[in-house]
C-alpha cells in the first residue's frame, strides 16, 4: 500500500495503536502459570474492544486472535494449553484489522528469572530493529534495511533467520512489497517509494539462520534451535524517514 492520504494515514495510526496496546497488556498480565490460551484470551479483548478484529484470524483462519510463540517457537505459535514458565522466552505478534485497514507488530519477552545471554539478545533485537528503521527513507534502495541489520548481527556475532521475511501492509495483511529480506539480500533490488506502508522485523538468533515447520500447519521452530527474538514495526517511507505505525497510547 502506498498512502494518498491523511485520512488513511490517520486509519492506519490508529489500527498501529490499538496492536501496540495489546501487546502492552499482554506483556504486563503475563506470568509464570498462564497458558498461551489465557493470554492471548487478553489480546482478543483489547482488539475487540477497540473495534478491531485479528488479522491471521479473519485472512488466513489462525486458530487464535494471537501468535504467541515459546522458547523453540520462533513464530506463528498457536495459543492453547502450553503454559508459561519462569524463564520463558516468549514472542507475542500481533496483527489486526479495523475500517479496512491493517497492522502488525510484535516484541519478544524472556520471563524471569533472565540469563544474562538472553538478556543481551532481548536488547540486541530491539537494536537489530532499530538498525532496520534507521534505513528507511522513500527514494533509498530497500536492500539497505537487510544490509545494515546483517551488519550489526554480524559485529555482534548474532544469525538472522533468512525465511522469516518483512512485508508490505496497509489494505491486507500481507501485500506487495512481498518478502523483503532483513539480511543481506544482493538480489534485493526495489525502492522505497514514498508513502510506501511495510514491516521491519529481524528475527536475531543465538545460532538459528532458517524456521522450520512442525507437526501443525503453523508454529514455525529454530533450525538449528537456538534462542531467537523478532521485534516488530509498521511503518510508513517518508522523504523524511520512517514513520512508525504501531505504537501504543502515550507514544505517538
Amino acid at each position: 500500500m502506498v498512502i494518498a492520504n491523511d485520512d488513511e494515514l490517520a486509519k492506519l495510526k490508529e489500527i498501529g495503536r490499538i496492536c501496540a496496546n495489546a501487546i502492552q497488556v499482554m506483556a504486563a498480565a503475563m506470568e509464570p502459570g498462564m497458558t498461551t490460551l489465557e493470554l492471548d484470551r487478553i489480546g482478543r479483548k483489547v482488539l475487540e474492544d477497540s473495534g478491531a478484529r485479528s488479522a491471521p484470524e479473519f485472512c488466513y483462519q489462525f486458530p487464535g486472535a494471537t501468535c504467541i510463540s515459546i522458547n523453540e517457537e520462533i513464530a506463528h505459535g498457536i495459543p492453547g494449553p502450553r503454559v508459561i514458565r519462569a524463564g520463558d522466552l516468549i514472542n507475542i505478534d500481533v496483527s489486526a484489522e479495523k475500517d479496512g485497514f491493517f497492522a502488525d507488530t510484535g516484541a519478544s519477552f524472556a520471563m524471569p528469572p533472565v540469563k544474562p545471554k538472553i538478556d543481551k539478545l532481548c536488547r540486541d533485537g530491539k537494536r537489530a530493529l532499530w538498525v532496520g528503521l534507521n534505513q528507511v527513507k522513500s527514494g533509498e534502495p530497500l536492500a539497505k534495511i537487510g544490509t545494515a541489520v546483517g551488519a550489526f548481527a554480524q559485529k555482534n556475532r548474532y544469525t538472522l533467520v533468512a525465511n522469516l521475511a518483512s512485508h508490505g501492509v496497509g489494505r491486507s495483511l500481507h501485500e506487495e512489497p512481498a518478502e523483503l529480506s532483513t539480511w543481506p539480500d544482493p538480489s534485493e533490488k526495489r525502492v522505497m517509494t514514498d508513502g510506501l506502508v511495510f514491516t521491519v522485523e529481524p528475527f536475531l538468533s543465538l545460532g538459528a539462520t532458517w524456521a522450520e515447520g512442525g507437526d501443525d500447519a503453523w508454529t514455525l521452530y529454530a533450525d538449528p534451535q537456538a534462542p531467537t527474538v523478532q521485534y516488530e514495526h509498521t511503518v510508513v517511507a517518508t522523504r523524511n524517514g520512517p514513520v512508525i505505525l504501531t505504537l501504543p497510547d502515550g507514544r505517538a
